[in-house]
């Protein structure tokens, strides 16, 4: 386990502890019973809808024959990857220089402004004002919004805004 540890960075506890279960072929409730554990708790976790705490990592690590600290490794690892994405989707523009209109099919505030760059670059661009390419231009710089419409498109926006290529 500890080899391919690496594989499974940012992948809940839980889900590793269900395949590791289903491979030597142990039932969840018996070995809930065996840490001692109440088979609730093991099978919030396996579902993803509980986090390891470093007591239950511990006997799930000596239960399964893990080196001590490796579930709970994981689940610091899960929780790294979830703040992460919590910070992608945070870092965006000030919104309120978007008309809604733009956006009327989605949340602004649940788009994640880092991984989707693409679609929203071409939506300011097609249907956006000045002002809110000037905005997107900001945020994004010219060579990813150039990555995106192309040269042409942004050297004749850049002389709305009076800038020149």
């Amino acid at each position: 386990m500890e080899m391919s540890l690496e594989k499974y960075k940012g992948i809940h506890p839980g889900l590793i502890l269900e395949r590791e279960l289903k491979k030597r072929q142990l039932k969840k409730r018996p070995f809930a019973l065996s840490l001692p554990e109440y088979p609730q708790t093991i099978n919030d976790i396996t579902k993803g809808k509980r986090n390891l705490t470093p007591e239950v990592s511990l006997k799930i690590d000596r239960a399964l024959g893990f080196e001590e600290g490796t579930m709970y490794l994981l689940q610091a690892y899960y929780a790294i990857k979830n703040e992460q994405l919590k910070e992608r989707i945070q870092r965006h523009p000030d919104l309120s220089l978007f008309r809604k209109a733009l956006f009327w099919d989605t949340d602004m505030r649940k788009l994640d402004w880092e991984k989707q760059y693409k679609p929203i670059i071409r939506r300011i661009f097609e249907r956006g004002d000045s002002g809110e390419k000037q905005v997107i231009l900001d945020f994004y710089g010219n060579d990813k919004v150039n990555e995106v419409v192309g040269n042409t498109s942004v050297s004749g926006s850049l002389t709305l805004f009076g800038q020149n290529k």
